[in-house]
């Protein structure tokens, strides 16, 4: 480190063609720039300059020396311009993780607006249901619904997770509309095996927690496999409402026993532990935020 600082008092020197002047520009004292040439000099192990009263001359290993410095400074440089840029706005390459459904249905639809807000960043985005490891893969980010999205992590909340006991209205109109939990044992339940994996639903209500036991002719392990059969009109499901929230926002589905919901979760954007968050993470976490708010679009009336 004291040879690159040397190197550029160096450099300086020439530029400047001569010490005074060096010191000068550089805000030293001659004395002290002289001495930080000399003890470059001794480690490099050639004499540079040429120095006499009057003038300064490189000498034929000094002018090879300073293209290498002058090189390495302008390297230095540009190093320095280029994180300047990063830390001026929002640009680079961000690297998301999102889950298949929320990432296909509220990730992916966002992505136009956002880039054309920060026209320099671009996106990387892998869709699946599998959990990264964000430092091993490369991640910026990953966009996760959990109660506790894990240990290690910076964790944002996005936006809340509702989940809504709903069917057809044709369906209801041929088995009628349940009033109580007790009903239920005369419907069709369909389970998310993911979720209530005991075919029960683990629900709060107005006197507490409550584990209703539930059956039907369908189980599965994906949300919009699940709601795909229930639009069908096949029986009723517990369904998370970023899903399923514009059907029931258009009348295709119909939720009931309102006063009993599952225990709430969370979208969030984790990303690992720093001191200093790219601009590019901060950007997009503050964007879906802004975008989903508290009360987010599919749950709204």
């Amino acid at each position: 480190m004291e040879d690159l600082e040397r190197m550029a008092i160096f450099a300086r020197v020439v530029e400047a063609k001569g010490f005074s002047e060096a010191a000068r520009r550089l805000g030293l004292s001659k004395s002290l720039v002289s001495k930080q040439v000399s003890r470059l000099e001794k480690s490099v192990g050639a004499r540079l300059l040429h120095r006499t009263t009057r003038s300064m001359s490189l000498t034929e290993a000094g002018a090879v020396f300073y293209e290498h410095c002058a090189r390495i400074l302008e390297e230095e440089e540009q190093a320095r311009r280029a994180v300047g840029r990063l830390h001026a706005g929002p640009r680079g390459v961000l690297r998301i993780s999102a889950s298949v459904a929320f990432g296909t249905l509220h990730i992916a639809p966002a992505l136009p607006e956002f880039l054309a807000r920060h026209p320099e960043v671009s996106i990387d985005m892998a869709i699946g249901d599998r959990l990264v490891d964000l430092a091993d893969e490369g991640f910026d980010l990953a966009i996760r619904i959990a109660a506790r999205p894990g240990d290690n992590l910076v964790a944002r909340r996005l936006a809340p997770v509702k989940r809504k006991i709903c069917a057809t209205p044709g369906y209801f109109k041929r088995h009628g509309v349940p009033r109580t939990l007790a009903d239920l044992a005369n419907h069709n339940c369909l389970t998310y095996t993911f979720a209530e994996p005991r075919d029960a639903w683990r629900l709060r209500g107005p006197r507490g927690d409550i584990d209703v036991r539930v059956a039907g002719n369908l189980r599965l392990n994906d949300d919009e496999a699940l709601s795909a059969a229930v639009l069908g009109g096949l029986g009723v499901a517990l369904l998370p409402t970023f899903i399923v929230g514009r059907d029931l926002q258009a009348g295709r589905l119909r939720a009931v026993l309102s006063d009993y919901v599952p225990h709430g979760s969370h979208v969030h954007a984790v990303y690992l532990p720093t001191r200093h968050l790219p601009l590019k993470v901060r950007a997009f976490i503050d964007f879906l935020r802004e975008r989903f708010g508290p009360e987010p679009y599919w749950d709204r009336p």
